[in-house]
C-alpha cells in the first residue's frame, strides 16, 4: 500500500449511495404539494434532475455553494412554470421534512468493501476525513446519516459545501481540509503527496486535488474501487 499519512475522501457515490427509495418518494412529495400546473410525476422527476445537474455545475464553476432551500425552490418554480410565488413556503417545515424523508429511507453503503477498507486505515494510525459537496442534503443531515451507519467514528473531521461556502473544486476549500489535517494531527509535519483526496467527480475531486498538490484516485465512476487503495 502506498505510504500516505492522510486520507480525504468525497461522500456521494464515493462510499454512500441514495436509498432505492428515497428519491421516489421526494419526487412524490413535491408531485402532491407543490404541483399547481399538474405537472405529471416523470416531469417532476426530470426536473429534479435537471435542478441537481445544474446547481451542481453552477457549483464546480463558481466554487460557491448553493443552499438546498435555494434548490428546491428552483424545483419548485419550475414545477409551476415559474408562475408560483414563494412567500407562503415555510422553508424551514419544508427542509425539515425532507430530512425526515432521508432518515426513513436511509442512504446505504456504496458497497461491500467500503467500511471494512475505513477501518483498515483507521487501524493503520493513518487520519481519515470527508472533503463533501452538498446539494438537496445538508451536513447536518449526513452528519446524523453517518451516524446511523455507524461510520462517524471513522473520520477525524468532515467538511461540507453547506457549512463553510464554498465547493470543490474552489483551491479554498482544499486549502481548508489541508489545513484542518495539520491541526487534527497535532501540527505533525506532513508531505502534500502524503495526503490523498479520493472520489467519483473528475473535475471536482481529481482536478481540484490535483491542483492542490496532492495525491488523488478516482474510484467507482472508472470501475475502480475502494481496494485501490491497499494495491
Amino acid at each position: 500500500m502506498n505510504s500516505y499519512k492522510h486520507y480525504s475522501f468525497d461522500l456521494w457515490l464515493t462510499l454512500i449511495k441514495s436509498h432505492p427509495s428515497f428519491k421516489k418518494e421526494r419526487n412524490r412529495f413535491f408531485f402532491d404539494n407543490f404541483n399547481q400546473k399538474g405537472k405529471s410525476l416523470e416531469e417532476v422527476t426530470q426536473i429534479f434532475r435537471q435542478v441537481d445537474l445544474m446547481c451542481n455545475a453552477i457549483n464546480e464553476r463558481t466554487g460557491n455553494n448553493l443552499e438546498a432551500e435555494e434548490m428546491y425552490l428552483m424545483v419548485i418554480s419550475a414545477m409551476n412554470d415559474h408562475a408560483v410565488s414563494f412567500h407562503d413556503i415555510d422553508l424551514t417545515k419544508l427542509y425539515d421534512e425532507m430530512e425526515q424523508l432521508v432518515f426513513k429511507h436511509l442512504p446505504v453503503i456504496y458497497c461491500n468493501n467500503t467500511s471494512a477498507a475505513l477501518s483498515r486505515l483507521k487501524e493503520e494510525n493513518n487520519t481519515v476525513s470527508l472533503l463533501s459537496n452538498t446539494a438537496f442534503i445538508k451536513g447536518r443531515t449526513l452528519r446524523e446519516v453517518l451516524k446511523r451507519l455507524e461510520i462517524h467514528h471513522l473520520f477525524d473531521f468532515q467538511l461540507y459545501s453547506d457549512e463553510v461556502g464554498m465547493s470543490k473544486p474552489n483551491q479554498e476549500l482544499f486549502q481548508l481540509m489541508i489545513r484542518t489535517v495539520a491541526s487534527s494531527r497535532n501540527e505533525q509535519d506532513i508531505n502534500l503527496k502524503e495526503i490523498i483526496h479520493i472520489g467519483d467527480n473528475i473535475k471536482a475531486d481529481i482536478e481540484g486535488g490535483s491542483i492542490a498538490g496532492i495525491s488523488t484516485l478516482l474510484i467507482n465512476s472508472n470501475d475502480k474501487s475502494i481496494l485501490s487503495l491497499f494495491n
